[in-house]
């Protein structure tokens, strides 16, 4: 990660008293949402700066000035799989962390209004492979559940979402043990350690060549999607769920803010639990994506301002990630012309060895085959998914209508 220091994007409401106003036009009042999913629509509104003439200074801008990491040099002991695997991957991660770029944990009032609480650690409760086949066929965008039980790259098993989080603990105790206070660096290397163990971590479960890492925390999705003053989503019955704040009607609605939040975040009172949870998260970002790319915003002088200052403010990716050949290969993200579907899953009920925790239960063999055949698909072959997976495909106004 750069070590240039940024400001601290606080919401306006919650910024220290002595920060100066920002000299720029007035901005429309703006919404917090949930970060899950939020390095897709990062990516693709990268894309769409990419692919916009009236933006290119902008996009130069972005790819001159986002922070990168070393996710992907790994230890020479752990073999990667093969590069040329009939597909560019891309690994792309939602970090509930509760700081900023620079590791400041964030105000009180900033996760009241995000709708959580401080907690220590990093989880990554976001986890999506991006295939991209070279032989043309339409992108695919693989969940991998958060509590999908692996065998993790520091030995034995654990779920998935704990890797980076626990890899960034047993590296930050290691500086700190060898007499290490400089608090940023700490923060700095320990990050990069725990996006090593999650990039080994999913390469050894899936058995593909991860070839490029793109990730946002909670705080920077924040500060991407609030610009879009809402995100259109369609129910296929009313729910309710008191811990997530749920509280819907059935049909189509805007969300925002606490209501995006508390949408993406039900897993109660679901008919699939945590599966259902992940197709809400796609059918979310299928409409962010229709509204990211509306002429409405693209052609938006203040809005596209506010997605460059924030992706200049959240968006992690390697070094070698040249954001112009992504948008080049990417087309179909940037169109909304891709498949959101998930791994295949034994059960979603299953217990840990111990039985102390809830987890998700995979046959690592069918995982390997389902992104086997998932490079080896033809371009006329359209969507779908193996057995066990679910499939959400945007429709023309953007919008799919989940349970």
């Amino acid at each position: 990660m750069d070590d240039e220091p940024k400001p601290t994007p606080y919401p306006r409401s919650t910024a220290p008293a002595e920060e100066p106003p920002a000299e720029e036009a007035p901005r429309r009042r703006r919404h917090p949402f949930r970060a899950t999913g939020k390095a897709v629509v990062a990516l693709v509104s990268v894309v769409a700066l990419a692919a916009t003439g009236y933006a290119w200074a902008t996009y130069h801008e972005v790819q001159g000035n986002v922070h990168t990491t070393d996710a992907l040099d790994l230890p020479e002991d752990k073999p990667a799989p093969p590069a040329d695997d009939g597909g560019d991957d891309i690994l792309l991660v939602g970090a509930d962390a509760r700081t900023d770029m620079q590791g400041n944990a964030l105000p009180l009032q900033v996760l009241k209004t995000l709708r959580t609480e401080q907690t220590s650690g990093v989880n990554t409760d976001t986890i999506i492979v991006v295939r991209i086949p070279k032989n043309g066929a339409k992108p695919f965008a693989v969940s991998i559940p958060r509590d999908t039980w692996i065998d993790v790259p520091r030995g034995g098993q654990g779920k998935i979402n704990s890797v980076y989080g626990l890899a960034k603990q047993a590296k930050a105790d290691e500086l700190r043990g060898r007499g290490k206070r400089d608090s940023a660096e700490v923060e700095r290397d320990s990050d990069q350690a725990g996006r090593q163990a999650l990039v080994q971590a999913v390469q050894d479960f899936t058995q593909v060549r991860i070839d490029h890492y793109a990730e946002v925390n909670l705080l920077g999705f924040y500060l991407i999607t609030e610009a879009l003053g809402g995100v259109e989503v369609c129910l296929n019955h009313a729910t309710e769920d008191k811990d997530s704040g749920a509280d819907f009607r059935a049909g189509v609605q805007t969300v925002s803010g606490g209501e995006a939040l508390s949408f993406v975040r039900q897993r109660k009172n679901l008919p699939r639990g945590d599966l259902d949870r992940i197709v809400r998260q796609q059918a979310f970002l299928s409409s962010a994506l229709h509204k990211v790319l509306s002429a409405g915003v693209l052609a938006n002088p203040g809005t596209l301002g506010d997605l460059t200052d924030a992706l200049h403010r959240s968006l992690v990716l390697d070094p070698d990630f040249d954001l112009l050949q992504f948008a080049d290969k990417a087309k179909g993200l940037a169109s909304g012309d891709v498949t959101f579907t998930t791994i295949p899953v034994i059960t979603i009920n299953g217990r840990s060895p111990d039985g102390e925790q809830s987890i998700v239960e995979v046959d690592p063999v069918a995982v390997r085959q389902f992104f086997a055949g998932l490079a080896g698909r033809s371009p006329g072959s359209g969507g779908g998914a193996a057995p066990g997976g679910a499939v959400v495909q945007a429709v023309p106004a953007g919008v799919t209508c989940v349970n």
